[in-house]
């Protein structure tokens, strides 16, 4: 076949895609079947086509998954959507599609996060070509060209119904900026937090787990003092960031209710979008990783404790219910707030007195230094400006509890889970 008429087939192709998707992009809810119907038809008829369809699916992923990038929305955002959704398909299309799109960009032109989060999702081109990749991908998934032609539809308009949102970070293409510059020893402070959470999540000792996630949440707050005072001596250089964490069901209220807990600890703020199943996070960058490692930490405690609690039965024999677990989660996270914020304001006294946690317990008596408390004042009060910023009009939610029992065993349980400090090593 020739290179004339590859590029016409190519072009019929695309045409053929983009009046599908617009035709199911534009459906109301109660046409939607038959514009689905309709659109995989179109795409589906030809075998001899496939192969250019495949390849003006993926040169469309350009321009869909780019303009969400523009939007405001991220990888992990955009597969958290299809996850809640849609079904496997979309998912392993959605990563697919992104992984296609970001071939455009080299990875000096992401930031951290991003970079992070195409690792985590296995984003890379596995096809050998364009035009084999609808082939590959149904052989892969066992499925027929019709079937496959319908989940790329439902997914691109899952994708084009996303409204703007808060940008947390550079799109790509654009040089990343990095909201904090880094301190000296950063990784491996990190590593350490890191290691000490992973040894909390492990161990089957209450006390054990109380006393690593307690050193965890103390040298992240030493980490953060650490922070201010570098960013006092260079001033303007240093502005808070944000971040999403995905926060579903079940119990997405008490786990929201979790990362405010600890977001506040660090000098963080949370907005939660329930409606898309995430939280944005606003504070600056070693507070923004402090608070990210120690929730994920803290609900895997938290999820552990409940279902050995509720796998109990209620004083009366009758065997616990979701209100139990819910309000388990609740006070948990009550609890939780109270600990770390007594935590992180006693590292804060001790150091504005000189004191100085190293990254292996241990203190050293500093001559105090009288920038620590206006400097954190200022990360404060910078924290809730952009917070303004970012999201004007902002409501606030209550929480009901209908189980006591319940409320007293997640109070108890947080009691137990990881906050005092405890000297030593531990192996990375």
């Amino acid at each position: 076949m020739g290179k004339r008429s590859r590029d016409e087939q190519g072009s019929a192709a695309g045409g053929l895609l983009a009046q599908a998707v617009q035709q199911v992009v534009a459906a109301p809810a109660d046409r939607l079947d038959h514009a689905l119907d309709g659109g995989a038809s179109l795409l589906a008829a030809s075998a001899e086509q496939w192969p250019q369809v495949s390849r003006a699916v993926l040169a469309h992923a350009e321009q869909a998954v780019g303009s969400r990038w523009t939007a405001g929305w991220r990888p992990a955002d955009l597969v958290r959507v299809v996850r809640r959704a849609l079904g496997p398909v979309h998912l392993a299309l959605a990563v697919d599609l992104i992984a296609a799109e970001g071939r455009r960009h080299p990875a000096t032109t992401l930031d951290r996060r991003w970079q992070e989060q195409l690792r985590e999702l296995a984003a890379e081109a596995w096809w050998p070509g364009d035009e084999e990749y609808l082939g590959a991908f149904a052989d892969r998934h066992r499925l027929d060209r019709f079937a496959l032609a319908t989940a790329v539809l439902e997914l691109l308009r899952a994708w084009a119904h996303l409204p703007p949102i808060a940008p947390v970070g550079p799109v790509p293409g654009r040089a990343p900026v990095r909201a904090s510059g880094p301190v000296a020893g950063e990784p491996r402070m990190l590593g350490r937090i890191r290691a000490l959470l992973a040894k909390a999540e492990s161990t089957e000792y209450p006390e054990e787990a109380e006393a690593l996630t307690a050193k965890a949440q103390q040298l992240m707050a030493q980490h953060s003092i650490d922070e201010a005072l570098l960013a006092a001596g260079a001033p303007g250089k240093d502005a808070p960031g944000a971040l999403r964490i995905g926060v579903d069901n079940p119990y997405e209220s008490p786990k929201a209710m979790l990362l405010d807990a600890v977001a506040a600890a660090n000098r963080a703020r949370v907005v939660w979008a329930k409606e898309f199943g995430f939280c944005t996070i606003i504070g600056f960058d070693a507070d923004l990783d402090a608070v990210e490692l120690l929730y994920t930490s803290l609900l895997v405690q938290a999820t552990s404790a409940m279902h050995r609690a509720g796998s109990r039965k209620h004083q009366d024999g009758a065997p616990r219910t979701k209100a139990f677990r819910q309000s388990f989660l609740v006070a948990y996270a009550a609890r939780i707030r109270e600990r770390l914020t007594a935590a992180t304001e006693r590292t804060v006294e001790q150091a504005a007195a000189g004191r100085h946690l190293r990254e292996d317990g241990s203190s050293e008596q500093l001559v105090p230094d009288e920038r620590l408390l206006p400097a954190l004042a200022a990360r404060e009060a910078a924290v809730d400006d952009t917070v303004g910023k970012m999201f004007p009009k902002l409501t606030s939610q209550r929480v009901r509890v209908s189980d006591g029992e319940g409320w007293a065993a997640g109070r108890a349980a947080a009691d137990r889970a990881a906050l005092h400090g405890r000297a030593g090593s531990i192996a990375r």
